[in-house]
């Protein structure tokens, strides 16, 4: 879960966990006209990662933020570092081959891998953790949806995953179980991103909104205070991207996604990430919160859910209500609720992100948008893919993450959701 919206329900922004239990990096706005080798624009976790990755390899970054760091989507996620596809293997074997499966499974294997390489080699302090995801059954789903999803989670090449006949925690009945997940404390990570690309020489300014993205043969951005930055490639990390109106916003639709985090009594639930085949579906996962001066130490079970289509409903209370209903009748040991927050999810028409050259941008801008849930995954793809994209690099990922991209198939199931 991934956004950052006003939830509707309490007359006034939430705050996620991640935002008052780590200090964010504080950067100066841009007040001169520079010159890069590469601009991104939003400083969330894909716009962080293609800065650092780009840096790492000798580039000029200039990394400019309308807000603060993390402060939207990535500051909003429940951190779910995950190759299990929200949308399902099922769904991107239907829409997309057996092949897409394949590539979509890899390329969200290798973003967690690439995690992992960044916190051992950088030395961040992001609580990062390995272990196992559960895929229980919704009320009244039959056990062939864990079959079906199973065979095309192995077909992509999965082959580590197997089907429980009880999972972790008694009472959820059979389960899928996907080894090899993991999660994070999101605002410390990219924390660490940003006092890396320090290190490397890249130049991070918050409190810069973008007013205009040009690409072609003189690429590069002006602010909305009339700074320019001129470069040899634009990065549009933006979630919704500003740089394209039309092209790209026609293949994806806003959702609002909501959160809370309820205490939860030491030793109870297993620590593993949980999800459920409803639709829209609930996701699950735990998190000790460090004591303070109003609060003791205690641990969380985060737990999300409760989607709707922006703009069609407006009964965030209800939402969070039907959340902690939902908690209460599977997880014992819970106590009060701590934490309320919500965010907006792009959803693709096919589950998977728009990573690459944006179709209506011009030449040298590259884009990365439609999370799908999985902003986590996708948005390190997109340091990978990108950065190969600007070097010249072949990428086995590129046609499968194509912005221009029309999958046919999923357009049908995309229309009426």
């Amino acid at each position: 879960m991934t956004g950052s919206a006003n939830c509707g329900a309490y007359g006034e922004q939430t705050t996620s966990v991640w935002m008052h239990s780590a200090p964010r990096p504080g950067f100066d706005p841009l007040r001169e006209d520079l010159r890069a080798d590469v601009v991104v624009i939003g400083a969330g976790i894909a716009g962080l990662s293609v800065a650092y990755l780009l840096a790492r390899e000798g580039k000029r970054v200039v990394v400019l933020e309308r807000g603060e760091i993390g402060c939207n989507n990535t500051g909003r996620t429940t951190a779910h570092l995950s190759n299990v596809i929200d949308d399902r293997y099922a769904w991107i074997e239907k829409v997309r081959g057996r092949d897409g499966a394949r590539l979509a499974f890899e390329s969200h294997t290798a973003a967690i891998e690439q995690i992992a390489a960044i916190v051992r080699d950088e030395a961040i302090d992001c609580e990062f953790e390995r272990l196992d995801g559960h895929l229980f059954l919704a009320e009244g789903d039959s056990e062939d949806t864990l079959d079906s999803e199973l065979a095309a989670a192995q077909g992509a090449g999965f082959v580590t995953a197997e089907k429980l006949p009880e999972g972790p925690l008694a009472g959820l009945g059979p389960c899928l179980r996907f080894p090899g997940q993991a999660q994070m404390h999101p605002l410390k990570y990219v924390a660490g991103l940003c006092q890396a690309l320090t290190r490397l020489g890249a130049r991070i300014y918050t409190h810069s909104p973008v007013d205009e993205v040009r690409g072609g043969e003189r690429p590069g951005v002006r602010t909305f205070d009339g700074r320019e930055v001129e470069a040899d490639a634009v990065v549009v990390a933006t979630n919704s991207p500003i740089s394209d109106r039309l092209a790209l916003h026609a293949k994806q639709a806003p959702y609002m996604s909501y959160v809370i985090g309820l205490e939860l009594a030491a030793g109870v639930v297993p620590t593993a990430l949980y999800w459920d085949t409803a639709d829209p579906y609930h996701y699950v996962r735990l998190q000790a919160v460090a004591g303070t001066a109003d609060a003791p130490a205690h641990q969380l079970l985060i737990v999300g859910g409760e989607d709707h289509h922006c703009g069609q409903a407006h009964d965030g209370v209800l939402r969070f209500t039907a959340l902690e209903a939902w908690a209460r009748g599977r997880f014992p040991g819970l106590g009060a609720v701590r934490e309320r927050w919500s965010g907006m999810v792009l959803e693709s028409i096919d589950g998977l992100g728009f990573i690459g050259k944006d179709p209506g941008g011009g030449d040298h801008v590259y884009v990365a948008t439609g999370d799908s849930g999985m902003g986590m995954t996708h948005g390190t793809i997109a340091g990978m893919l990108i950065r190969d994209l600007v070097l010249g690099r072949e990428n086995p990922w590129e046609a499968l993450y194509e912005p221009s991209r029309k999958p046919l198939r999923a357009a049908g199931q995309f229309l009426r959701g």
